[in-house]
């Protein structure tokens, strides 16, 4: 069942994030995130007894001259590694993609797995036109509004990215 985190799934949510990647910094960035007020969107998947995955989606602003387009970062995705490649990753995905549309939001931005992220339509390709401290394949875009990115912008991650 995929719902919005709550405070009491923190200590859970750290224990997955530090599992599926093997290390704590990401789990890290999730609490300062909060810290700093800076979560849009939080969603575990979770049954009666535990969580196996979470997401999170940042605001990010992408700057242009006389204009900002209000998009998300996301990240982290993480899933607990007994539960990879059964669909939970990608169903949390869908739903915050989906909750970043309701909120208006004009387009996300990830840094992630070339061949994995496609799936969802963020494209490298339209990330292209943003000015960003990353760049290339791993570097994607998603229109959540058609034509939202076409003037391309200065990328303005939450300060907890430290970027």
């Amino acid at each position: 069942m995929i719902r919005a985190a709550s405070p009491s799934d923190y200590p859970a949510i750290r224990a997955v994030i530090s599992h599926a990647f093997g290390q704590t910094e990401e789990a890290n960035l999730v609490e300062q995130l909060r810290a700093d007020g800076d979560v849009l969107v939080e969603f575990v998947e979770a049954s009666d007894i535990a969580v196996q995955g979470h997401i999170l989606y940042s605001p990010l602003a992408i700057e242009g001259d006389g204009y900002t387009v209000n998009a998300a970062a996301l990240a982290p995705v993480s899933v607990l590694k007994s539960f990879q490649k059964s669909g939970i990753g990608s169903a949390l995905i869908r739903a915050g993609n989906a909750r970043c549309g309701e909120l208006g939001l004009d387009a996300i931005v990830v840094l992630g797995h070339e061949s994995y992220y496609p799936k969802f339509g963020f494209s490298a390709v339209l990330a292209e036109s943003l000015k960003a401290p990353f760049s290339g394949p791993h570097f994607m875009a998603l229109e959540l509004k058609p034509g939202a990115l076409r003037s391309g912008g200065r990328v303005r991650y939450a300060k907890a990215f430290g970027v």
